[in-house]
């Protein structure tokens, strides 16, 4: 039976065309004998909208939205509806656009990739595609997300974080703690965000803090990270649920010297249907095979330590001595890293149906759960008066 999977993207970020990019290409690849899509887009001020003309990249570039329905969707557990918005039908009243079976959110950074859209499906007690609540927040910050894989003994480069007040408020201390703690270079990064937004090297006092003003700009908790010296940046991605999980090829960006930066990423790319034509990255990397391998188990490792679902990308930098260190894990990559699969033979629409039957086998494991616990604690009570939390 065909399911009608609803695909989300946009939001409230400064990633947002990167999320429209992504939810077009995830649309465009969809087997559409297996499911009706129904496209929602959220803009920038958090409005959420459906219709036809969103399945049209170029709509977006020409601003040809004319037939957007404004909508919402419910918390209620068990309410897969589509809902016109109450201010469009009169308030209290409501109007089922569509019935969802499959929640497939493409959104990039706040608000999307930290785990709090997730939480509305959780609420909804819908499946849906991707990692969940615990470990989309986790993949988001930089800072959690290392105190994890320090933890699980994977290898990452020294860091120390702090607070943007303590910065704007203990500017010689904080710099001081960073001199004394990591010296130079060293890279200064947002916590929470992607795509190379708000990060900066620096390579003396006067470019650390010329990197601190741009990172407070996009976030109150800021991470410092010793630099690696001329790295080659090795990405592999990893796919599966509980245990079971499988490595894709590695591949390696070309072109960048010491930031991958956004125009990298998503404007010089080969990823298909936008950038430059043109060839940005090596697929597979050129590395020798026991650096693959521990390459592919740090992934899996990493990917089992935040409690991963569905596919996420996991970045590492390879020093001159070939040590390897896990950068980031990134639980919705841009596009879904499917050019990392298709080596491994699953063209981009096995790759959507493999993480649709994932998300299907994790919201039925969870339904598995008890969530009553009958001890009539009611009658066995007192409040008031003078039996007040006495039982």
């Amino acid at each position: 039976m065909r399911k009608r999977v609803a695909v989300i993207f946009g939001g409230r970020s400064v990633e947002h065309e990167v999320s429209v990019i992504t939810g077009i290409q995830v649309m465009e690849n969809m087997d559409r004998d297996k499911y009706d899509i129904i496209p929602i887009y959220i803009d920038k001020d958090g409005k959420w909208f459906t219709g036809n003309s969103l399945m049209e990249f170029e709509n977006f570039k020409e601003s040809n939205l004319d037939d957007l329905q404004e909508v919402i969707l419910s918390p209620k557990t068990n309410d897969y509806n589509l809902y016109s918005h109450p201010e469009n039908i009169g308030l209290f009243k409501k109007k089922v656009m569509d019935k969802i079976d499959i929640i497939f959110p493409t959104i990039h950074g706040t608000n999307g990739e930290d785990g709090t859209i997730q939480g509305l499906f959780e609420l909804m007690n819908i499946p849906y595609v991707g990692c969940g609540v615990l470990a989309s927040s986790v993949g988001m910050d930089k800072i959690i997300m290392k105190d994890v894989f320090k933890a699980n003994g994977l290898p990452i480069v020294d860091y120390i974080w702090f607070y943007r007040r303590e910065w704007l408020e203990e500017q010689e201390e904080t710099i001081k703690t960073i001199e004394e703690g990591l010296g130079y270079p060293v890279f200064v990064k947002p916590a929470n965000l992607g795509s190379s937004i708000g990060i900066s090297k620096a390579k003396d006092r006067e470019g650390l803090i010329q990197a601190m003003e741009i990172a407070i700009r996009y976030d109150r908790k800021i991470i410092v990270e010793e630099a690696v010296e001329n790295p080659r940046e090795i990405n592999c991605a990893a796919m599966g649920y509980d245990d079971k999980v499988i490595t894709s090829l590695c591949e390696e960006p070309l072109g960048w010297e010491e930031v991958l930066t956004f125009e990298d990423k998503y404007i010089n790319s080969n990823i298909k249907g936008i950038g430059k034509e043109g060839s940005r990255r090596i697929i597979p990397a050129d590395i020798e095979d026991n650096i693959r391998e521990k390459i592919e188990e740090a992934a899996r490792k990493a990917f089992i330590a935040i409690d991963g679902r569905g596919n996420a990308r996991i970045d590492f930098l390879l020093d001159k001595d070939k040590n390897i260190y896990v950068n980031e894990i990134n639980t919705l990559p841009g596009s879904i890293a499917f050019y990392l699969w298709e080596g491994r033979e699953y063209s981009f629409k096995e790759l959507i149906d493999n993480m649709i039957d994932i998300a299907i086998k994790a919201h039925e494991e969870k339904n598995k759960n008890m969530y009553q616990y009958n001890a009539d604690l009611f009658n066995k009570v007192h409040l008031g008066d003078s039996k007040v939390g006495k039982m």
